[in-house]
């Protein structure tokens, strides 16, 4: 594509989001049996909740009788009932079970079950309620789909961790800072982690990952498995095992990061989502899971507050740019360091198109300062 691109150029338009997909709805934790509550994904409302026997649920927080929201009414366990007309649904499929206004007679010749209210495939995950969202015209009932995303874990025994934030962008801003391999020694500069001074020139080998069968709805790519660098402080705690560390991270559609480190038997992983809230906000969500020093006192505590920190410089630094995106500036990529960002783009292009064409016919090497 040569030394810069126009971003407007390999972006398509902002608002074009990616359906056919499981997005995290929300910390699981926040559903209580006999409750519901609200979360929007890809500007769509959803109802969630958790029936008596544990399963959760999601439905599009709408009655399709006269379109007041379900939330506004009510959920025993087992159905919701709508709150203008006491409709009720069963609700991890959506059927209407009842119709209080019928009649007997009228029974005979409407039958509720064959109303349904919709609902989505609602899987849970790393304490996180996960929501299949498909493509409109998909239909009630969607056959074939794609495995619930998972954090992968080495041992039976370790610690995991949480982090959320709401970011004032698209999804598209969203996820091309989340792969961003050059702004760590700018935003996240602390003692903790990096300082201007220790950016120096890396080279990183990347490699396609393909989904053919699946017409490239999870296609991605990664960054091949090599020696983390050596100035951050973390990577650097690790040297007390005196075990060769090796770090691998792979994207993939629609908006995953998934980082694993290995030290032996040591591991750290984390698989982090841009998910779109509407078409230009977003939120980024955070599961790690690791057995290095799972038997500190504290450890989930302080690996959470530092953690938040760092989502944190990437949050305000995100509200800064969206001051500047407000007055519709030209903005470019460049390479090495935004060849990532491209091929994002060329992969939602091509599964958009439904072409299934991937941007990298092999592996690659890349070149940057950060």
């Amino acid at each position: 594509m040569g030394d810069f691109v126009r971003l407007a150029d390999v972006a398509g338009p902002p608002t074009e989001l990616l359906f056919g997909d499981w997005y995290p709805a929300l910390r699981a934790s926040e559903l209580r049996v006999g409750k519901m509550t609200t979360a929007t994904l890809l500007g769509i409302p959803v109802l969630l909740g958790r029936r008596s026997d544990g399963r959760v649920f999601a439905m599009r927080d709408l009655c399709p009788h006269r379109g007041i929201p379900l939330s506004a009414g009510w959920f025993d366990g087992e159905t919701v009932q709508c709150k203008y007309h006491g409709w009720r649904f069963e609700p991890c499929g959506g059927q209407c079970v009842e119709i209080p206004s019928l009649t007997a007679e009228q029974r005979e010749g409407l039958d509720p079950t064959k109303i349904y209210a919709a609902a989505f495939p609602c899987e849970e995950r790393d304490g996180y309620a996960w929501v299949y969202v498909p493509a409109a015209g998909a239909g009630r009932v969607v056959s074939n789909l794609p495995v619930v995303p998972e954090l992968p874990k080495f041992s039976a025994r370790y610690k995991s961790a949480h982090l959320v934030a709401e970011l004032p962008c698209n999804v598209d801003h969203g996820i091309i800072g989340l792969m961003d391999p050059a702004h760590g020694p700018f935003v996240h500069q602390a003692w903790w982690w990096r300082s201007k001074a220790s950016i120096h020139e890396k080279t990183k080998h990347f490699e396609p990952l393909e989904d053919r069968e699946n017409n490239g709805r999870n296609a991605g790519f990664r960054m091949s498995a090599h020696a983390p660098s050596g100035n951050s402080a973390p990577y650097k705690l690790l040297g007390v095992y005196g075990e060769p560390i090796t770090t691998t991270i792979d994207f993939v559609l629609p908006n995953r990061r998934l980082e694993t480190i290995r030290c032996g038997a040591k591991w750290f992983s984390s698989l982090t989502t841009i998910t779109p809230v509407t078409a230009s906000t977003c939120r980024i969500d955070v599961v790690a899971a690791w057995n290095v020093f799972y038997w500190v006192p504290f450890v989930t505590s302080i690996a959470t507050f530092f953690g938040a920190r760092f989502v944190r410089q990437d949050q305000e630094t995100m509200i800064e740019q969206a001051q500047g995106l407000r007055s519709n500036p030209s903005l470019m990529l460049i390479d090495d360091a935004d060849k990532p960002a491209k091929w994002y783009f060329a992969l939602k292009q091509a599964r958009l198109k439904g072409t299934g064409e991937h941007p990298l016919s092999g592996p690659v090497v890349l070149r940057w300062r950060s």
